[in-house]
């Protein structure tokens, strides 16, 4: 019976530390929980939304526009990925499967890609993103709320 509650004591420490050091590495996780785990759910927003804050907020505004403007990056980087690695399998494989998975591989290598490319053409890097996009919500909450 000593050696059951030894091992459960010990698995119980080893989940605790993992759960610390996955806690600690995803502490970011944070800023996002309370628009993420409410009981309602806030309204989706539109383009003319986005656009009214990034007009409104001249700290976090250019911030977040640049941010959106990185998506395109992103999204050039996984169609360019996308067909060429799919291309490729097809040529040399005429595999249907292999060239299906090729696609999904490229546009997500070439997601990373792009955005890696954004990173350093638009300086993301330099730029608090989190904190834009954390304002952001913060805005929107209290204008769906009518409070703005």
């Amino acid at each position: 019976m000593g050696e059951s509650s030894s091992s459960q004591s010990f698995f119980k420490k080893h989940y605790e530390g993992l759960k610390d050091f996955w806690t600690e590495r995803f502490s970011f996780l944070e800023n996002y929980a309370r628009f993420v785990q409410r009981e309602k759910p806030l309204p989706s927003w539109s383009d003319s939304d986005v656009e009214e804050f990034i007009a409104s907020d001249p700290v976090h505004g250019p911030t977040l526009k640049t941010t959106r403007e990185a998506v395109n990056f992103g999204l050039s980087g996984s169609v360019i990925g996308a067909v060429s690695t799919a291309g490729v399998a097809w040529k040399y494989s005429r595999s249907l499967h292999g060239a299906g998975l090729s696609f999904l591989a490229g546009g997500v290598f070439g997601w990373t890609f792009g955005q890696e490319v954004a990173n350093h053409w638009l300086q993301l890097y330099r730029l608090d993103t989190a904190a834009a996009q954390v304002k952001f919500m913060e805005w929107w909450e209290k204008k769906s709320e009518g409070q703005s």
